[in-house]
């Protein structure tokens, strides 16, 4: 792969960092995703408080997303400016606030502006990439976003379960532990957390105002033709995981008659596969193989699964059927993460994969809408028939071919 740049890391300094950094970011990754899983199973029955309508539900997750979509690229981008320490804190600290502000919600209105809060500091994923990408060699990168993603796995496993759990005391609870557990981690970065890129490697030139604006920064990053396909092929795997992660309840519903048990047990049975594909699969794979082609498999099986659940005419088919949607997202989304991090500079990698980031809350916006209205007009099955087709041109996107 021929690159412009030099980008190779300091090998004194990353050793020792890397360490250190590397464990905050787990706990940080592990305890967002951990907080975001308690909330599952309490936020029907907080916001059915002030409004029963599942529409406000819907949107209350879509203003999250929006929210994020608009803030994730300017804080990428000002972590390549000021560095990523001090980014990162504000993003945990900020996830803390939202928290609480929805723990003593009196109004409807102090949810949604808790979910906008939070989704408006929630850059911690991209700048947890990016810190990655400053302390670790191009060669490794691969390694440790897969575990960035067993954490996430593990958090969104335990999560829903002990959010129920809590909710036995009262529905604030589960709310308010997930606020202790950021403010615990902002502690901990705070003390601990030392910087990953150095006054040297940081972008110089000042931000201009129009370069905060999402779509600017989406259609910059676009615009880097070695990593334009990739972001696309990002784009594309969560327009169709997103609408699996919404549709599928409602498919299992109409199909098999399938309860919120059972499928709360597909959930975590998915994250469980996903767990051990990225920690014990994906990682050693990478010493034979390299992250395109291992990212081209990966989006095979997710195809694959996704025709699995369409044909499945049993309950238990379902369940090979998503095993390949976990297998391969565990394959196919930390190696192409690293892809795109290895083909830009050090000084643009909180932009970039503030960027992705960004196109990854627009198709968690997208994808639930485009997979809700061809179940109700098409089918049942053709969220999941769509899905593979879309998994196929991410598949062409990540080889090259178009």
């Amino acid at each position: 792969m021929q690159q412009d740049y030099e980008s190779k890391p300091v090998a004194t300094a990353q050793s020792k960092v890397s360490r250190k950094a590397l464990v905050f970011l787990l706990i940080s990754v592990f305890f967002d995703l951990l907080s975001v899983g308690i909330l599952i199973p309490v936020i029907p029955y907080v916001v059915g408080q002030f409004n029963k309508d599942a529409l406000v539900i819907g949107l209350l997750a879509v203003s999250f997303s929006a929210a994020q979509f608009f803030a994730a690229p300017a804080l990428g981008i000002l972590s390549d400016r000021y560095g990523r320490r001090p980014l990162l804190l504000i993003s945990v600290a900020g996830t803390a606030l939202g928290y609480f502000i929805f723990g003593f919600a009196t109004a409807l209105w102090m949810i949604f502006a808790a979910r906008l809060v939070d989704g408006l500091t929630g850059g911690n994923i991209s700048i947890a990439q990016a810190y990655i990408a400053d302390v670790t060699p191009e060669e490794d990168r691969a390694k440790n976003f897969a575990l960035i993603g067993v954490a996430f796995g593990l958090g969104f496993i335990l999560g829903p379960a002990l959010g129920g759990w809590l909710s036995l005391i009262s529905l604030q609870t589960p709310v308010f532990v997930a606020g202790v557990l950021s403010l615990l981690t902002f502690a901990f970065g705070f003390f601990a957390l030392p910087e990953s890129l150095p006054r040297n490697r940081r972008r110089r030139e000042a931000i201009a105002f129009k370069e905060l604006n999402p779509f600017k920064v989406i259609e910059s990053a676009l615009a880097t033709v070695t990593i334009r396909r990739f972001l696309l092929a990002g784009f594309v795997i969560s327009f169709a995981l997103s609408g699996l992660q919404t549709n599928f309840v409602l498919f299992t519903y109409v199909r098999f008659n399938l309860g919120a048990q059972q499928n709360g047990e597909f959930f975590a049975y998915i994250g469980i596969v996903s767990v051990l594909a990225q920690g014990l699969l994906t990682r050693p794979l990478l010493k034979r193989f390299n992250e395109q082609r291992l990212t081209i498999a990966g989006l095979v099986l997710m195809m694959l699964g996704f025709v699995g659940i369409a044909l499945a005419p049993a309950v238990w088919m379902l369940y090979p059927a998503v095993t390949l949607v976990a297998v391969g997202g565990g394959m196919a989304e930390p190696t192409l993460t690293s892809t795109i991090s290895n083909r830009v500079s050090p000084s643009q990698q909180g932009s970039i994969l503030g960027a992705s980031q960004a196109l990854e809350s627009m198709a968690l916006i997208l994808g639930p809408i485009w997979a809700g209205l061809t179940f109700d007009y098409l089918g049942a099955n053709i969220p999941y028939w769509t899905g593979a087709g879309w998994l196929a041109i991410a598949a062409l996107l990540a080889s090259s071919i178009l």
